[in-house]
């Protein structure tokens, strides 16, 4: 089959191009608003885009019926960070549960039954029980092309500025993902863990 995405031609009863798009890490990312009340939500459209320094980004779009931006977005520009949490498989319920739809300033941490964590380099909390998370500084926003009537798309940049890591991923001096599993999204309402790792090395 072939089908334009702005035509909306393919005949199916969903899009499939995120179903194409995959494996796609979940940036579980927690910020702050202007009063300081802290904010998670997971971000499908994530991933690392630069190594030194490194910088991760994550698209955001807005907020359905509103046209605001979401609140993560809304918070990171106001305060000029934000924290990537790894979602894993055992988080995964609570992960899904901060992905609801809270009144402006409402506590996802709560609402999904986390507990915070201080970060050292940035103010945004971090997922007490994630293994691994980045504090980042904010970069800049890139307005994107949106074929909805008023509404825009954004992809909006951060550089890492310090890293955890559960001293349990640490094995010979490398992370062990496969210790803790982490979650990554499919298309439609569909998730994948990784539980499978093989090395290939670079032709010469």
């Amino acid at each position: 089959m072939f089908y334009q995405p702005a035509l909306r031609d393919h005949g199916l009863p969903h899009d499939p191009f995120k179903a194409l798009v995959a494996p796609r890490p979940i940036g579980w990312i927690s910020s702050i608003d202007a009063e300081g009340r802290p904010n998670l939500a997971p971000y499908s459209f994530y991933n690392a885009v630069a190594y030194d320094p490194p910088v991760v980004v994550f698209g955001s779009t807005m907020r359905p019926r509103q046209n605001v931006r979401k609140d993560s977005h809304a918070n990171i520009e106001a305060t000029g960070e934000f924290v990537v949490n790894l979602a894993t498989d055992a988080l995964r319920d609570a992960m899904n549960a901060s992905s609801a739809s809270l009144p402006p300033g409402g506590d996802e941490f709560a609402h999904a039954g986390l507990a915070t964590a201080p970060s050292r380099m940035v103010k945004p909390p971090r997922v007490a029980a994630s293994p691994a998370a980045l504090e980042c500084r904010y970069l800049r926003t890139v307005e994107l092309p949106c074929d909805a009537p008023g509404r825009v798309n954004y992809a909006v940049f951060g550089q890492v500025v310090g890293i955890h890591i559960d001293d349990s991923l640490i094995v010979d001096g490398r992370v062990d993902i496969l210790r803790c599993r982490p979650l990554a999204r499919l298309g439609y309402m569909d998730y994948t863990v990784v539980d499978n790792v093989f090395a290939m090395d670079r032709p010469g």
